[in-house]
């Protein structure tokens, strides 16, 4: 049988078949049709400003060090006109972290990049060893997502930079998705769907100072419909040096199920992770005040300030509490249908009752004052009262944590003595000093 033809270029053998559609490429075609992809996601968002300082969140997995190489090709070949340079968490993982930085280091001369390591211990005085010490393997991805997201965004107001990009692609996506409908967390998919998740704060920033404040830096997702299959043939086919070892946490988080099932559906239906993206940001939209309400008729599906029902549909509609039976409305029916019946038979006369007056005039209004429903509070975001950073609450989920952290850690105690105790002490140790000087003579 002779070999297959690439299905682009039709003139070189194809090495690769795509997991996303699985169409037969050669290295060269398959290395170019994966970087326009990614600069049409940038150029169709407009992820990218001229002139900006872009820092990319560099761990020296393969994601991120995919995602520097393919920004600097991408800024050299389509002249961005953007500034690029390197920013890492140093989480205080020991066998993990330390050395995959050096791989960062390394990624850094090999882009002619700058790079800046900010770590948990320096922000926090706590580190990722010691925070699972104290918490235990289940949960400790909880404080290590919450401290990284905001570390990324203090490292950069520390360098000047309004703008972050992470390397998070299509299955990192489709698993958050499928995490968030398994908690029920719906409006939490406005923002994890979105290929921009920073929202900037509505409280006041200072005029006088030049550096961005750290409430308001921008992150975006480049690689977001980009399959993490097709990451790792581009890794592998441009030679390029990443870090493949796991987190030794991280098998006992929760990511880990929805990561499972994803893989599952991968297998039977290659298009399913792209699917659950795409239900995701459709399903984003009818989330009330996530700027989906336009596709529910203007007024917000579930919004308290829908269109009034029409006077059939208002009474003993379907949905409607008026029409919702007690459960022994069909017996009284039966009774006296009976009953009818009965005095049918008898010739006796039947005795007519009319219905209570609703409370409603004619025209179908109800009578009295119009009850006026509340509105939902709107969530805005403000700044942390303790440290300042972004923070829809008075005080932000990385200060909660970090307060039962320092709550259990154990203090090293210190004794008070008075006064005459001290010099009991220093009159015990002189005689016990003069005993020893005797001795020795």
């Amino acid at each position: 049988m002779p070999p297959s033809l690439c299905a682009l270029c039709q003139e070189n053998r194809a090495l690769i078949l795509r997991p996303k559609n699985h169409q037969k490429l050669c290295k060269i075609c398959f290395l170019h049709v994966f970087e326009t992809e990614i600069h049409h996601t940038i150029t169709s968002t407009n992820l990218f400003r001229r002139g900006e300082k872009i820092a990319i969140g560099a761990s020296g997995g393969k994601d991120s060090t995919v995602l520097a190489s393919v920004l600097k090709t991408l800024n050299e070949r389509y002249d961005y006109g953007v500034e690029l340079i390197l920013l890492s968490i140093d989480e205080g993982i020991k066998g993990y972290r330390d050395d995959s930085l050096e791989t960062v280091k390394r990624n850094a001369v090999q882009y002619n990049m700058d790079l800046t390591i900010v770590g948990y211990d320096e922000l926090y005085g706590w580190t990722m060893d010691q925070v699972v010490e104290q918490v235990g393997k289940k949960g400790n991805c909880t404080y290590c997502g919450v401290f990284r997201r905001q570390a990324l965004d203090r490292g950069a107001a520390r360098l000047g930079v309004e703008h972050v990009v992470t390397g998070h692609n299509a299955d990192d996506v489709a698993e958050t998705v499928l995490m968030n409908l398994l908690r029920g967390d719906l409006p939490r998919l406005s923002r994890t769907t979105s290929i921009v998740t920073s929202t900037p704060s509505s409280a006041p920033i200072a005029k006088d100072t030049s550096t961005p404040s750290h409430t308001n830096i921008k992150r975006s997702k480049p690689l977001k419909y980009a399959y993490e299959k097709e990451i790792v043939l581009y890794a592998h086919h441009k030679n390029l040096d990443y870090f493949s070892t796991e987190c030794i946490y991280s098998p006992e988080a929760f990511r880990g199920s929805a990561r499972a099932l994803i893989k599952n559906l991968e297998r039977v239906r290659p298009s399913a992770i792209l699917d659950v993206v795409r239900s995701g940001e459709d399903m984003a939209k009818l989330v009330p005040g996530a700027g989906g309400d336009k596709a529910c008729g203007g007024n917000g599906c579930g919004s308290t300030n829908a269109a009034p029902m029409d006077v059939d549909e208002g009474e003993g509609g379907c949905g409607s509490a008026n029409g919702r039976s007690t459960g022994g409305e069909m017996a009284r029916m039966e009774q006296a249908l009976a009953q009818d019946e009965r005095a049918a038979e008898q010739g006796l006369e039947t005795e007519i009752k009319l219905e209570k007056p609703s409370n409603r005039k004619k025209n179908g209004k109800p009578k009295g004052p119009a009850v006026s429903q509340k509105k939902l509070p709107k969530q805005t975001m403000g700044q942390c009262a303790r440290c300042g950073y972004l923070s829809s609450q008075a005080v932000c989920k990385a200060c909660v944590l970090l307060e039962g952290l320092n709550k259990n850690r154990p203090k090293t105690s210190i004794d008070v003595t008075s006064g005459e105790e001290v010099q009991a002490e220093k009159e015990k140790m002189v005689e016990s000093m003069q005993e020893v000087s005797i001795g020795g003579e």
